[in-house]
């Protein structure tokens, strides 16, 4: 794959050896080829590939967002993982001191209605007296997501909630692992008049050294009984300031991504309809939502990465945001048609939220979170992969029609194939899914050749080589998707986006294999399917040339070849991809 400065109107060709290896760790084997590709570069021969062709597809899955790109460092900072009852779990938060020093436990006194439990901490010993506190105090600590990643020189932001009926004294620390080297500390002292109603609490630590497996520590030498709530941790320096982990989010720039489709797949749908995601409990401040288990990957969210954060994300990508919502079905419940009606209001209001102006209903609510200039939105998609449930098209027209009679402009995609055969509903595009071995994907670059030019186009809105051939990120892999890609490409006149799932895995909760951005609290890095991307990432919006390639041999290739301008150098370029698998 090759980029070069190049004149239109022009015909040439491209010779390049053929190597037949035929997966030489199958068949020993190995024949050399040689093969031409002819491009005509005229302006008459260019086709315009949409703008939108690739771009990204966010999953809460392998805690992508919880412990992924939102930068918070606190797991489970509301103390509502363990779930609305108390006593309850506070897992992963844990206790320093013994029994005989500090007792901890739960209530439902918070000041938040949407989410009561609190953190009830029983100081047993003093400064003095026969109960002395061990040096360093007793409290709790949160070791984050396996570990916060903390580093010398930067500063981190702790908001957290208190209450006491007597004068505190709480030290605040980001420590080691095990608690031994404190690396930025600072003290909370209160009169207990100040502090006898819920109190809320900012402090900025400065590290003086670095550590990738941090914890955030509450401590006290002072007997008496303190609630907390709502701890939160995050760094200052946060991608445009908006609380998106930079450097995961600079991979992101590098593919230049033309949407972003969130907040899932199955995620969106639940594995029961009380665990799916319904945007208006992720907005607002963040203190008062609720947060929700995800029981299709079966972990906790706060939901500090909500609604809007998603809409920021894409605007701050320069990215189209694509909108899925639960469309009253979940994989294990769904809403009947004739009682689905709340459901579509729900989602009436979020586009309202994205898209309404600054003193309507739900835009002034948008404009109190800082953003009264509307999002970008264009897409939403009714529901994922529901096409084959019994309610999925009598729900999805209740939904379509009320959408076009609000927002006649919104393209609405179905979950229905329509590469095949006609949909038996209106839509402007629809979904396609595709988890396959890498002859397949690699066979699959002829999926959309004899598709109907009229009608919706597809959305190939998941994607990816999986299984063996795939492991934890492959070549292999990489190059059947290539090709595929390829095939895309030259039939973009009736598939208009496209992207590669799942996007990210933290590498301590592989719940799914491969993913394109591998990382953990301090580290990342892109297989290879993530490199592939980039390779296409000048596509969307570029023009694709006629090229016919000519072989001799019994391997499979396909190539594309693309023109595009690059607006900061003001030329014009043309790139030219092979994609080679010897299929078995």
């Amino acid at each position: 794959m090759g980029s070069r400065q190049a004149p239109l109107g022009v015909l040439f060709y491209v010779f390049f050896g053929v190597c037949a290896l035929c997966h030489s760790f199958v068949i020993g084997a190995e024949t050399n080829q040689t093969a031409y590709l002819l491009v005509n570069a005229s302006e008459a021969s260019g086709r315009p590939i949409p703008e939108t062709l690739f771009g990204l597809f966010f999953e809460e899955i392998n805690h992508a967002g919880a412990g992924g790109i939102w930068a918070e460092l606190v797991n489970n900072r509301g103390f509502e993982a363990g779930g609305p009852n108390t006593p309850s779990n506070i897992n992963p938060w844990s206790v320093i001191g013994d029994q005989s020093s500090v007792i901890i436990s739960t209530d439902r006194t918070s000041c938040f209605n949407r989410n009561k439990v609190a953190l009830r901490m029983e100081v047993l010993c003093d400064t003095e007296g026969t109960n002395i506190c061990p040096a360093g105090g007793v409290g709790i600590y949160n070791p984050g997501y396996w570990g916060m990643n903390i580093e010398q020189g930067k500063t981190y932001k702790v908001v957290l909630y208190v209450k006491s009926l007597e004068l505190i004294n709480v030290t605040v620390s980001l420590a080691s692992s095990n608690g031994s080297q404190t690396l930025s500390s600072s003290n909370i002292i209160a009169a207990s008049s100040d502090v006898s109603n819920w109190t809320k609490v900012e402090v900025l630590l400065e590290s003086k050294a670095t550590d990738h497996n941090s914890r955030l520590q509450l401590t006290t030498t002072r007997k008496g009984v303190i609630w907390f709530d709502q701890v939160s941790a995050m760094p200052l320096d946060t991608y445009k300031g908006h609380g998106f982990r930079k450097e995961l989010v600079e991979m992101l720039v590098s593919l230049k991504p033309r949407f972003i489709r969130f907040p899932g797949g199955c995620f969106v749908e639940g594995e029961w309809l009380r665990n799916a995601f319904r945007w208006r409990e992720t907005i607002g401040p963040w203190e008062e939502r609720p947060g929700h288990f995800g029981d299709v990957w079966m972990y906790w969210t706060d939901d500090g990465l909500g609604y809007f954060e998603f809409l920021q994300l894409s605007e701050d990508l320069d990215a189209l945001p694509i909108w899925v919502f639960n469309n009253g079905i979940s994989h294990n419940d769904q809403v009947d048609t004739a009682s689905v009606l709340p459901f579509v209001q729900e989602i009436l209001d979020s586009i309202e939220f994205a898209r309404g102006d600054p003193d309507s209903t739900w835009g002034s609510v948008r404009a109190a979170m800082g953003h009264p200039e509307p999002f970008d939105l264009r897409y939403v998609a009714i529901g994922n992969e529901d096409c084959s449930k019994k309610n999925y098209r009598g729900n999805y027209l209740k939904f379509y029609y009320a959408i076009k009679g609000a927002y006649p402009d919104i393209n609405i995609i179905s979950n229905c194939d329509g590469s095949s055969r006609k949909l038996d509903h209106p839509a402007d595009l629809y979904d396609f899914h595709i988890y396959t071995s890498a002859n397949n994907m690699f066979s699959m670059a002829h999926q959309f050749d004899h598709t109907p030019r009229t009608g919706p186009k597809a959305f190939v809105s998941e994607y990816a080589v999986t299984g063996k051939d795939a492991v934890t990120g492959s070549f292999l892999a990489a190059l059947a998707e290539a090709g595929f890609l390829i095939g895309l490409e030259r039939n973009s006149d009736v598939v208009e986006m496209a992207s590669y799932a799942p996007l990210f895995v933290n590498a301590n909760d592989r719940r799914w294999n491969p993913d394109a951005i591998v990382f953990n609290s301090w580290q990342q890095y892109g297989t290879p399917s993530y490199w592939v991307q980039q390779f296409f990432a000048e596509s969307s919006g570029a023009t694709i040339l006629n090229a016919t390639l000519h072989e001799n041999s019994p391997t499979s290739l396909f190539a594309s070849a693309i023109t595009w301008q690059n607006l900061k150098d003001d030329s014009n370029y043309l790139r030219i991809k092979v994609s080679e698998l010897a299929l078995i």
